[in-house]
C-alpha cells in the first residue's frame, strides 16, 4: 500500500509540474489581421516573408512575431474578409510600431490577364514601418487591423502597352477594439459600386461591393459620424451619398439597401 501511495504522490506532482509549465502568466495577446481598400486590377499578390514588433521609438527592439512566408492577393480582403498575419504572446507594454517585411521580388499584379512584376523601390531590408501605438496588458487580446491600401500602393510607370509596376505600401492601422463598421447593400448589383467612408476631407475607408449580391462593408471606422459616398464603376448611374452615418465602437451600422438611380437620357 505504501509503494502505492507513493506512486501515487509522484504521479501528482509530475501532472502538477506539466500542468504548471503549460499555463502562461504575465503576458498580453496580439493580433494582427491584413485587409484591403481595392483597386481596379484582377490581383495584386503581395509575398509576406515575417511580420515584426519594435516596443522602443528607435530601431533597436525590433522583434519576430510571426513569419507567413505567404503571398497573399490583397483585392480578396474586402468587406470585411481578413487574413491572420501573427497571433502572438507579448510582454504587456507600449509597442509602437511595427513592420512587414514584404518579398522584393515575388509580388505581382494581375493587369488584362497578364502577370507583371511588382518591384519595392527601397528594397526588403527595411521594412514597411507601420504606427500601431499598441498598448499590450496581462490577459488582454489587442488586435490590429490593416488596411492595405491597393489603389495608393500600385504606381505605374512607363507607358502603355507596356508599363512597369512599383509597390510603395499605403497602410493604415487601427486597433479592432476601437472601431467600428458600416454594412449594406447596393442595387443595382451590375453597378458595380464603389463605397468610400469619408470625414471632413478625409476619405478613411473604401471597398466595392459583391457584385454577385451588392452586399458592402467598411471596416475598421473610429466612433463618430461619416458620409458614406456610393459611386457606379459602370456608366450609366447617378452617384448617391449617405450623410450623418453614425458608426460606434464594436457595432456595424446597416444603411439597409441603397439603390442608384439611373442617368437620365436627354
Amino acid at each position: 500500500m505504501k509503494k502505492v501511495i507513493s506512486a501515487l504522490i509522484a504521479l501528482s506532482a509530475i501532472l502538477f509540474a506539466g500542468c504548471s509549465m503549460d499555463v502562461e502568466t504575465g503576458t498580453g495577446s496580439l493580433k494582427v489581421l491584413l485587409h484591403d481598400a481595392p483597386a481596379d486590377y484582377e490581383a495584386v499578390n503581395i509575398f509576406v516573408e515575417r511580420v515584426e514588433i519594435n516596443n522602443t521609438e528607435g530601431d533597436e527592439g525590433w522583434q519576430v512575431i510571426s513569419e507567413p512566408n505567404q503571398s497573399y492577393d490583397i483585392l480578396q480582403l474586402t468587406n470585411g474578409n481578413f487574413e491572420l498575419l501573427a497571433d502572438v504572446e507579448l510582454e504587456p507594454g507600449f509597442y509602437p510600431q511595427i513592420r512587414l517585411i514584404v518579398s522584393r521580388d515575388e509580388n505581382s499584379v494581375v493587369v488584362d490577364g497578364e502577370t507583371r512584376s511588382l518591384f519595392i523601390p527601397s528594397g526588403a531590408q527595411t521594412g514597411v514601418k507601420i504606427n500601431v501605438d499598441a498598448e499590450i496588458r496581462e490577459g488582454i487580446e489587442y488586435t490590429i487591423l490593416l488596411d492595405f491600401d491597393a489603389e495608393r500602393s500600385v504606381v505605374k510607370t512607363g507607358q502603355a502597352p507596356f508599363p512597369g509596376f512599383l509597390l510603395k505600401p499605403v497602410i493604415r492601422a487601427s486597433n479592432r477594439a476601437e472601431t467600428g463598421n458600416i454594412a449594406g447593400i447596393v442595387t443595382p448589383f451590375e453597378a458595380r459600386a464603389a463605397v468610400f467612408a469619408i470625414a471632413g476631407d478625409d476619405t478613411l475607408s473604401t471597398t466595392y461591393a459583391d457584385e454577385a449580391n451588392g452586399e458592402f462593408m467598411l471596416v475598421g471606422l473610429e466612433e463618430g459620424s461619416y458620409k458614406v459616398s456610393i459611386e457606379a464603376r459602370e456608366e450609366g448611374y447617378e452617384p448617391k451619398i449617405l450623410d450623418d452615418v453614425t458608426v460606434e465602437v464594436d457595432e456595424t451600422t446597416d444603411v439597409d439597401t441603397v439603390e442608384l438611380d439611373t442617368t437620365p437620357t436627354e
